[in-house]
């Protein structure tokens, strides 16, 4: 399921930020981009994140800076005194002007030093960087519970869509052997007037009770309205249950493409369409669904 959140922290020696993101993925993978010295936190930090996802790619990255101070900066002086003597005799030697601004040589490599602060060392940095990480999975998290809400309705809508289809599938669907007997009935009536001969009452109540058995879609209209049943069961649970919802969406397409193969009627095909197009925005959904 996709996801965002983000923490952020600034002071007069830190400056940090975390952030998560997630897309949908069959299996749980974390993909962190940190810097080297949490390397050895790759545990801790990846136990963190299944606190709050159990499947998807999730995308950490964190940066942790420190304000430069001045303290920080050091003028190597030995090198700048052994480069200004030199220069200082090469002035002589050349028969030149000796130079006069000091500034020239600062460019020149080993001359200013920065100091580096070690954040492996330093337990309040990593208590710091862990806290952040906590703070911006908890919005991560309220930002899914967010969509989630959002997908949820845009399920149940579909679901609705489907029942309401299922509805009018099961009221039509006796009417099918009744059209049916009466066009065969008709069929037949013309029939025997252009060719002179008798059909028995048995024979018709054969035929039309050969296609009531094939046609039948009882089965197949109990079961889908079980499996719609079964959705909303899911949707309600605190715990995300996107694998057994995608399982539920092609039994369910597979239940209506049945009623769609089986019932040779109008009606019940324009329903059979609504319903397929139902399903395939809820397997969209789901595809975004943890």
């Amino acid at each position: 399921m996709t996801g965002y959140g983000d923490a952020r922290h600034h002071d007069a020696q830190l400056a940090a930020v975390v952030e998560v993101r997630a897309v949908n993925n069959r299996y749980l993978k974390v993909v962190g981009k940190y810097p080297d010295w949490l390397a050895p936190q790759e545990g801790e930090i990846e136990r963190r994140v299944r606190q709050f996802v159990s499947r998807g790619t999730v995308t950490l990255q964190i940066r942790v800076d420190r304000i430069p101070r001045a303290e920080d900066f050091q003028l190597n002086r030995v090198a700048l005194e052994s480069y200004w003597g030199q220069v200082q005799q090469a002035a002589r030697d050349l028969h030149a002007a000796p130079p006069t601004d000091l500034g020239q040589l600062l460019v020149l490599d080993g001359l200013v030093a920065e100091t580096r602060h070690s954040h492996s060392q330093d337990q309040t940095t990593l208590d710091l960087t862990l806290r952040l990480l906590d703070q911006a999975l908890e919005r991560f998290q309220a930002f899914r519970v967010q969509e989630g809400g959002a997908m949820a309705r845009e399920l149940e809508r579909n679901l609705g869509v489907i029942a309401a289809q299922l509805d009018e599938v099961a009221r039509q669907a006796p009417l099918t052997v009744i059209e049916y007997r009466a066009k065969l009935l008709e069929r037949v009536r013309q029939a025997i007037a252009e060719a002179g001969v008798t059909l028995g009452e048995t024979d018709l109540i054969r035929e039309v009770a050969i296609y009531a058995d094939r046609g039948d879609i009882n089965e197949e209209i109990t079961r889908l309205r079980s499996h719609l049943s079964q959705f909303s069961t899911f949707l309600g649970e605190p715990v995300s249950a996107g694998r057994k919802l995608d399982f539920l969406s092609q039994e369910m397409f597979r239940e209506i493409n049945t009623i769609g193969s089986k019932a040779n009627h109008v009606g019940i095909a324009h329903a059979v369409v609504e319903m397929k197009a139902a399903v395939e925005k809820i397997r969209e959904v789901l595809q975004n669904v943890e």
